[in-house]
């Protein structure tokens, strides 16, 4: 089935396939670049490690025990002994464990020297959130804004707090950020919304030399037909998160016109 929406696909952002979408779209751009980059650079793909507790982690409650007793209880292994039973009963409790996260991310580097010349983030739910995984994205954001390498970043997630930039005072669902870095503190912001199609957009090299174009919805309508979303999503469904309520009815009909609802 070939891919429903003219822009970003809002079923995509749902948290149980997102990370699959994430990964695919990691290689996909990484395969498209890599041999228009040939022979001065190449594209490496690389992880980003760190570790989420507590509030980063959706955690499973166990309900709490509840222990009916009297206040002496025999022991069974000690014959007619008495022991006291505590006043106090336990409850059964979760605790937080550590998560290793691990997210993929592109560079372009320069062939003759592996110097990184621009790195591409494409944005997952956790740097979105306050806790780990938004410390350490924006940590990395920050060594990369200060240094010599150019700047891609990705956010196809209504969901969530966007990166910091200034200078925008609207309110879009979706953006893509382009910061050369002889242009600093300026940048390219890209912000679309929901019924928009995916901005095509360059990416910035070292100057003087020709800027590909990046096209993300081709991107994302082959990897939509590749990993057979269509017979995983079910359209008749409402996406998550929710749409908003003049989006949602512009989708249904969109839906119901291709014959999904």
């Amino acid at each position: 089935m070939a891919y429903p929406f003219p822009g970003m696909n809002p079923y995509l952002e749902d948290p149980e396939l997102w990370p699959g979408v994430h990964g695919r779209l990691i290689v996909a751009i990484a395969d498209y670049l890599s041999p228009q980059l040939r022979p001065k650079y190449f594209v490496a793909i690389e992880e980003r490690i760190y570790q989420t507790t507590g509030d980063d982690k959706l955690l499973v409650g166990i309900p709490d025990v509840i222990v009916q007793s009297s206040q002496t209880a025999i022991n069974p292994k000690v014959p007619n002994i008495a022991i006291a039973t505590p006043t106090v009963q336990p409850k059964t409790v979760t605790v937080p464990i550590p998560e290793i996260v691990k997210e993929r991310y592109l560079e372009v580097r320069k062939i003759s020297t592996k110097e990184v010349v621009t790195v591409i983030e494409i944005l997952s739910p956790k740097n979105k959130r306050k806790g780990e995984g938004r410390n350490a994205y924006e940590t990395k954001r920050q060594r990369v804004l200060g240094s010599s390498t150019h700047l891609v970043e990705i956010d196809l997630l209504r969901i969530g707090e966007p990166m910091l930039v200034f200078g925008d005072g609207t309110q879009n669902d979706y953006r893509i950020l382009v910061s050369r870095a002889e242009n600093r503190p300026q940048s390219d912001l890209y912000a679309f919304n929901f019924q928009d199609v995916i901005p095509t957009f360059p990416l910035p090299l070292q100057i003087g030399d020709s800027e590909l174009l990046l096209d993300l919805q081709s991107l994302l309508a082959g990897i939509y037909d590749r990993a057979s979303y269509d017979l995983v999503i079910d359209y008749s469904q409402q996406p998550v998160p929710a749409l908003s309520e003049a989006d949602a009815v512009w989708a249904n009909a969109l839906l119901q016109e291709k014959g999904l609802r």
